[in-house]
């Protein structure tokens, strides 16, 4: 293999390396990082389905008692409202599968915009909620570790 043939194969492998990682587009711009106390945050849904696809009982799986693993598909309309709400110990990751959202997250001391692609990790210690600023509906998929009902 000459020199420039094991580069185009270099660069092609790591472009799908690349194409095949999860884009955690969608953070907190840079100086943008603080405590943000999320006064006057909304507390109730507004204009948004929170539909559960699915649910597994991790005690029943991997022996982890008292938790699920659960899927959730939201539909925020325009001007829809995902409320305030906390993280602690249940962590999730979304992706926006269409359309865009705005997240306010404890923080970060400005909104941060998520687009169609971006997969946003929620963790221990995070509240935020989400409002779409958009024209067009916002479809989200959740997964996240929770507390059993």
């Amino acid at each position: 293999m000459t020199f420039n043939r094991m580069t185009l194969a270099v660069l092609a492998a790591t472009a799908s390396f690349v194409a095949a990682t999860p884009a955690f587009a969608g953070t907190c711009p840079a100086g943008k990082t603080a405590a943000n106390a999320l006064d006057g945050a909304p507390t109730a849904p507004s204009n948004v389905t929170d539909t559960v696809i699915g649910s597994v009982d991790l005690a029943k799986e991997i022996g982890v008692a008292n938790r699920d693993l659960r899927m959730r598909r939201l539909v925020v309309q325009p001007g829809g409202i995902v409320p305030l709400h906390s993280h602690a110990g249940r962590p999730a990751l979304i992706i926006v599968v269409s359309g865009a959202v705005t997240e306010y997250r404890s923080s970060c001391s400005v909104g941060i915009d998520h687009a169609a692609g971006d997969i946003s990790s929620e963790s221990d210690g995070i509240s935020h909620w989400w409002r779409n600023n958009g024209k067009t509906p916002a479809v989200l998929l959740s997964a996240d570790v929770k507390a059993r009902d």
